[in-house]
């Protein structure tokens, strides 16, 4: 019998559904474009640690999970994979409507905004690496196999400010690849740690994802649940997390 491994992460909540963890920085979310299987499900990743967590360390045994949505390496915080291909296809076919995203990041200089939202389509490059905005796409259809630019609506409100930088609350109203990394960066203000988008080095990329709403897909109730700030992330009066009745 395979031996079950510890999981690097706290589990948040877990039903028959859903499994919600804390993810740290630094830990894959999914495997990277490896040829074969067998590379594909040896790869230190979240998916991989929760389906031996599932799996009870049994090597035969069918359970696994399912990715729903997506956190960059070098992003921290909250997450969630389904239990089943059913409750999966669920999420993804209704995003937008069944979840909301709260995010804090650190970013570079002092926008003289308060708050705003940024509104894009975004495309990624031909190898996947990077992602930048273009214009709307046109009529005409996209040539075959070509990437279609998807539209990202991020809204972010001002936190507080310290030594240059400046501590925004990020609602994701779409779930696009680098999509907080790539509207900051493009507004001038990249995130702290992003220096593929052209932000300062730093020990890690300040971004976290603080939050997760979401509606249960059996129960129909809404769900909440959360991860503590790490350091250098942490807003000076915790009371400016919650919104304004």
């Amino acid at each position: 019998m395979k031996k079950k491994r510890r999981l690097p992460f706290p589990i948040l909540f877990e039903d028959d559904d859903v499994i919600v963890v804390e993810k740290p920085a630094g830990l894959l979310a999914t495997h990277t474009k490896l040829a074969g299987r067998i590379a594909r499900a040896s790869q230190l990743t979240a998916e991989n640690l929760l389906n031996d967590y599932v799996r009870k360390g049994q090597a035969k045994s069918r359970r696994r999970v399912w990715l729903v949505h997506r956190l960059d390496r070098e992003t921290s915080g909250v997450m969630m994979f389904a239990k089943s291909e059913e409750v999966a296809e669920k999420f993804r076919a209704d995003w937008a409507s069944l979840t909301e995203k709260t995010y804090l990041a650190r970013v570079g200089g002092l926008p003289e905004e308060e708050g705003g939202t940024f509104e894009s389509y975004l495309l990624e490059d031909a190898d996947g690496y990077r992602v930048r905005s273009v214009a709307a796409p046109g009529a005409r259809r996209a040539s075959r196999g070509a990437r279609a630019p998807k539209l990202a609506r991020t809204e972010w409100r001002r936190l507080s400010t310290a030594d240059g930088t400046t501590l925004v609350e990020v609602k994701l109203k779409t779930g696009r690849k680098n999509q907080i990394r790539v509207h900051f960066s493009e507004a001038g203000h990249p995130v702290v740690g992003d220096e593929k988008y052209g932000g300062e080095r730093a020990s890690r990329l300040y971004l976290h994802a603080l939050s997760l709403r979401f509606r249960h897909p059996r129960t129909g109730e809404w769900l909440e649940f959360a991860a503590p700030p790490p350091k250098g992330l942490a807003p000076p009066n915790p009371q400016s997390l919650i919104p304004d009745p």
